[in-house]
Formats: structure tokens, sequence, C-alpha cells
């Protein structure tokens, strides 16, 4: 009954990086589904921005752009906070190099 456990334990530890709904900047939380600048408005800017590409939107004449930013490092972890069409759609966290 242990060993699955432990497969399941193991497999969480080796994952490269790890996904969260929300992201603490000092006294404020940021949240999948806030604007960049309510973002960076509580965290400021970030150490880097990276243009992802492009995707279609709901609506396929709507083209949508999908960008990442870093934050970090802090406490040896990087957060990485990916915007499609100005929407965080998601928070990782990885371990500095």
């Amino acid at each position: 009954m242990r060993r699955p456990f432990h497969l399941l334990l193991l497999g969480v530890i080796c994952s490269p990086a790890i996904q969260a709904d929300t992201l603490r900047c000092g006294t404020q939380l940021v949240s999948t589904g806030d604007r960049t600048f309510e973002v960076e408005r509580k965290c400021g800017a970030p150490s880097q921005r990276d243009l992802v590409g492009y995707t279609l939107g709901p609506n396929v004449r709507q083209e949508m752009v999908i960008e990442e930013w870093l934050y970090g490092p802090t406490n040896g972890k990087l957060s990485i906070l990916t915007f499609q069409g100005n929407r965080l759609i998601r928070i990782e966290f990885r371990r500095a190099p």
C-alpha cells in the first residue's frame, strides 16, 4: 500500500515545475485571471518579458498575444507568469539555476 504513495511523492518531487493559482508579491496576491496592469502594480516590473507567440481567441478573427514574465530568483526559485490576451493564465515556480 505504501509503494503507490512513494511513487506519487517521487513524481511530485522530481517535477521540474510546480503550478499554482496565486503568487504572493510582498503583501499582495496575484491570481490567474488578473490583468497585466494589476500584476505589474502589485509585483512591479518583471526582470524579463518574453513574447512567446500568438493564439486565436474564441472569435477566430481575434488574435491574442502570449507573453511570459519572469520574477526572481527569490529564495532560490523563479516565478514564471504566462499571459494570454493580457490575462494571467498560468503561474509556475522553478528552481533557479
